[in-house]
């Protein structure tokens, strides 16, 4: 079986070789400004926001109402300047990467058909997807370079935190004050105990939606509690050597406002899989993270053909 394992991942480093090599060669200089595409091949649009590079304080003051030992120290940081999603990933998008055609988009590999209803009657035009686990989104984001070529991937945590800050450094994007948080969130006060349609709350000053509260959104990051003592300043990125915690940020239309606040961290837990009827547990979906989904960022430095493996293929997904 290892041999199968090996020579699997050495077939996904060179179709990822191949597809870095179309995408650096589609490459232009493209004006970092707002830019809405639709999906090839489909009549489904995405629209991605400019993210300007900067430097940020990661992480919460102790004084911070809702503050957890594993927010702190914070710590300074830079990020490159990258696009970021305009809004979570819909099911009307992720759908065609769960059920579309074998289009051959560089041999990507699509997830196994769903044992239950993935929406769990929560609503599907223009809802976010939820339930699908980090490879699953990780795979989702190398499909849709192979159809755009352009590449995008999962924010980092430190990504992830600067374009939710929006330039701010309080509890929220938009201060402290929890009681505005409706004006901004779907949170556990007043989502009517499902999700809801995308972009319906006000956006951050980066103009970015549902940063906080909807579902709650995969980074690529490992939670680690000691990782703010070590992180490096430069675009930090704590890569995955264990399948559980893998870092998720944001909060959902299930939790209560401290929950929902910038710098709030959750790791992901086998529980999420606990009524998951295969064996071994899927790789593809979270049974019991109908509060869980994703957005995707697009640097503007294109990474090397490795760095992109890494970035699309975290290596202990069948570890679960």
């Amino acid at each position: 079986m290892l041999w199968l394992f090996l020579f699997l991942a050495q077939s996904e480093q060179v179709n990822v070789a191949r597809l870095h090599d179309r995408i650096v060669e589609h490459s232009k200089a493209d004006d970092f400004k707002a830019y809405k595409l639709k999906i090839p091949g489909s009549d489904v649009s995405f629209e991605m926001a400019p993210v300007p590079a900067g430097d940020f304080t990661m992480g919460t003051p102790e004084s911070e109402r809702g503050h957890k030992k594993d927010e702190a120290p914070r710590h300074a940081v830079h990020v490159g300047a990258l696009w970021v999603g305009k809004y979570e990933i819909t099911w009307d998008e992720y759908r065609l990467f769960m059920f579309g055609r074998d289009d051959g988009v560089d041999a990507v590999t699509r997830p196994t058909r769903p044992y239950l209803e993935m929406s769990f009657g929560m609503g599907i035009q223009g809802y976010p997807a939820i339930s699908m686990t980090q490879h699953a989104a990780n795979k989702y984001a190398e499909w849709l370079s192979a159809k755009t070529g352009q590449f995008y991937r999962l924010p980092t945590e430190a990504e992830w935190e600067y374009a939710c800050r929006a330039g701010s450094s309080t509890a929220y994007f938009f201060g402290d004050d929890a009681s505005k948080l409706g004006e901004y969130a779907w949170f556990s006060a007043n989502s009517g105990v499902k999700y809801q349609k995308i972009g319906l709350k006000k956006p951050n000053s980066f103009g970015l939606y549902d940063m906080l509260g909807n579902v709650m959104e995969w980074t690529l990051d490992q939670l680690s509690p000691d990782w703010y003592e070590k992180s490096p300043k430069n675009d930090p990125w704590n890569k995955p050597m264990q399948p559980y915690p893998i870092a998720v940020r944001g909060g959902s239309w299930m939790d209560q406002a401290d929950d929902l606040r910038c710098g709030a961290r959750v790791g992901s837990d086998p529980s999420w899989k606990q009524q998951d009827p295969q064996i071994p547990k899927s790789i593809w979906y979270e049974t019991d993270a109908q509060g869980l989904g994703f957005r995707l960022v697009r640097p503007v430095k294109i990474p090397s053909a490795e760095e992109m493996y890494r970035y699309w293929n975290n290596g202990v997904e069948k570890d679960r």
